[in-house]
């Protein structure tokens, strides 16, 4: 079983991640930040990823810390629950619209992160949510995921839809990567022999 549970303590927040890679997207993510909530539910229903998240952060400061270290967790469970990416399929993408806004994602499971991010939030805030917390979030996942990530905003105005089609965009790209491929289930799916 590909699951895994990570726990963070720091002085800004204490987060408890876990993840089971084979689930069907059920989820109960409880960060104390509700719009990043509702991102979170739409990273596990569309990756299909099951995902438990309890967050509790500084949230009188203001919910940075909180998001960038759920991402930073949230990663660190993904590697793990992955373990040596023996017969994955390792990349996954998604061109996805959400009304006014389409986003594409490419990622690769490759054990190298890097964060291309081309999204411009028209807006600073999504109700008392800071906009630019999307990109950290991403940022902290991708980092200690592993994971060469691509995402790109073709079109969009309205910066709810543009932050949900990232997320789920990222979310279908990532049940593709992270399936096992029936036709290579006991190899590394590199050529170096490991990721």
């Amino acid at each position: 079983m590909r699951t895994a549970t990570i726990t963070r303590s720091t002085a800004e927040t204490e987060i408890s991640v876990t993840v089971n890679l084979d689930g069907t997207g059920v989820y109960d993510n409880q960060t104390g930040v509700g719009f990043f909530d509702h991102m979170l539910d739409q990273l596990a229903r569309h990756s299909l990823v099951d995902m438990t998240i309890r967050a509790k952060g500084d949230l009188h400061i203001d919910d940075h810390h909180t998001v960038e270290d759920t991402g930073i967790a949230l990663g660190q469970a993904l590697n793990e629950a992955l373990g040596d990416k023996r017969g994955i399929v390792r990349y996954g993408s998604c061109l996805l619209p959400m009304d006014d806004a389409q986003v594409r994602c490419a990622l690769d499971l490759s054990a190298r992160p890097y964060l291309i991010w081309n999204v411009d939030m028209p807006t600073q805030k999504i109700g008392n949510f800071d906009t630019e917390l999307v990109r950290e979030f991403f940022t902290a996942f991708a980092t200690h995921g592993g994971i060469t990530l691509h995402v790109d905003m073709l079109h969009g105005f309205n910066s709810h839809h543009i932050a949900e089609a990232a997320f789920k965009s990222v979310a279908r790209a990532l049940r593709d990567a992270v399936e096992v491929d029936p036709r290579k289930s006991g190899d590394i799916p590199s050529t170096k022999g490991a990721l």
